[in-house]
């Protein structure tokens, strides 16, 4: 064995085993989890639980949380996270409004603020109001970064924008990296519908199973959460769910294209018929579901939640419909919880992640500040 490749590994080994047991104290909530349960659960040695253990306590990570009655022997110490030793923020860059949110490690939300903001200013000047957000929040508290979820398309890998749609003049800034220069912090960068899809995915826990999350507000797209994991593709590219051709020469599309499934539901919600706007919204549904098998449609965005019950019924009805005359079993088409901050507590979720060691979503590198 080469004794100095080992020893390179060791501090990330270190880092994967605390994540692994900063999740079960998360998990455990307030009724906490002894050492001998983390060592059970993890793999670990019980002197690998307690030397990690103590680092975390040493740093306000995790505290006792009293003690719980033994088979044999003296009673057990039990461990609890300290949601509030650390802190994520989460922003959602729409193409009218910012929205900035601020939780815990448990991921509770603890404060949040909603601004105007013109997506088709300068970079510069969208760079300067999304800090300004974020450090409106940040109040003196320990911050582990900043995660930030806006339209694409974009490569989430290297944190730079492509031609946002309707907004081209984004294409080939590097969002993250300015960001994270302007704030002096880790940040990460994804789409608005896979930051919401993957909050989503995390509520869900082990049940999470396959769903396709369609966010209908500006905008609209699609977050795919296949076998439990949130699905970018090969290129982070997944989840253009609006720029299906539907209609050959239809109305033209901010993404320059015609007949989108986009173009067509806020053409219809413009004139005030938000029942052909579902019906359209459900073939891109029903299409979803015959290409990937998933378990259940999960409705969101702002000009869904205006007229929820008009969207899940009328997409709910082109979905079983398709599933009729195909002989399959019917997928359920319901309301996404998560309530108006869901895509920047989402957002906040691609910091807090990787602190976990959530294995079931990879993610690259943060951007770094520059020093």
């Amino acid at each position: 064995m080469n004794r100095s490749n080992t020893g390179a590994n060791l501090p990330a080994l270190r880092s994967h085993n605390a994540a692994l047991v900063l999740d079960l104290l998360r998990a455990a909530g307030e009724a906490g989890i002894s050492r001998l349960e983390l060592a059970e659960r993890t793999g670990l040695t019980p002197q690998a639980v307690s030397k990690i253990t103590a680092r975390l306590r040493d740093e306000g990570t995790a505290t006792e949380a009293g003690r719980r009655a033994s088979t044999g022997g003296k009673p057990r110490t039990v461990l609890k996270l300290v949601p509030s030793a650390a802190h994520a923020i989460g922003l959602h860059l729409d193409r009218d409004e910012l929205t900035a949110v601020l939780v815990d490690l448990a991921g509770t939300l603890v404060g949040a603020r909603t601004v105007p903001l013109d997506l088709g200013a300068e970079p510069s000047c969208v760079v300067e109001a999304a800090a300004a957000e974020a450090e409106a929040l940040t109040g003196g508290r320990r911050v582990l970064g900043v995660g930030v979820a806006m339209p694409g398309p974009l490569d989430h890998d290297s944190g730079v924008l492509h031609r946002v749609t309707g907004f081209p003049h984004w294409n080939g800034f590097p969002l993250r990296d300015a960001l994270a220069e302007r704030l002096g912090r880790k940040v990460f960068l994804d789409k608005d519908t896979n930051a919401a899809a993957l909050g989503l995915a995390l509520r869900a826990g082990t049940r999470a199973g396959s769903f396709a999350y369609l966010h209908l507000g500006t905008g609209l797209g699609a977050g795919l959460v296949l076998g439990g994991a949130l699905h970018r593709g090969a290129r982070t590219g997944a989840g253009e769910f609006g720029h299906q051709t539907i209609l050959l020469g239809g109305p033209v599309c901010g993404c320059g294209g015609r007949g989108c499934i986009e173009a067509l539901c806020l053409a219809a919600v413009a004139r005030g018929d938000i029942a052909a706007a579902a019906r359209f919204l459900g073939v891109g549904a029903a299409n979803l579901v015959g290409l990937l098998d998933i378990d259940e449609i999960l409705l969101g965005g702002r000009t869904v939640t205006a007229d929820q019950e008009t969207f899940v019924r009328g997409v709910a009805a082109v979905v079983e419909e398709r599933a009729r005359r195909g002989g399959a079993p019917e997928v359920p088409v319901r309301p996404a919880a998560g309530g108006p901050h869901a895509v920047a507590e989402g957002a906040a979720q691609l910091v807090l992640v990787p602190v976990f060691g959530r294995a079931n979503v990879a993610y690259p590198q943060p951007a770094h500040p520059q020093p």
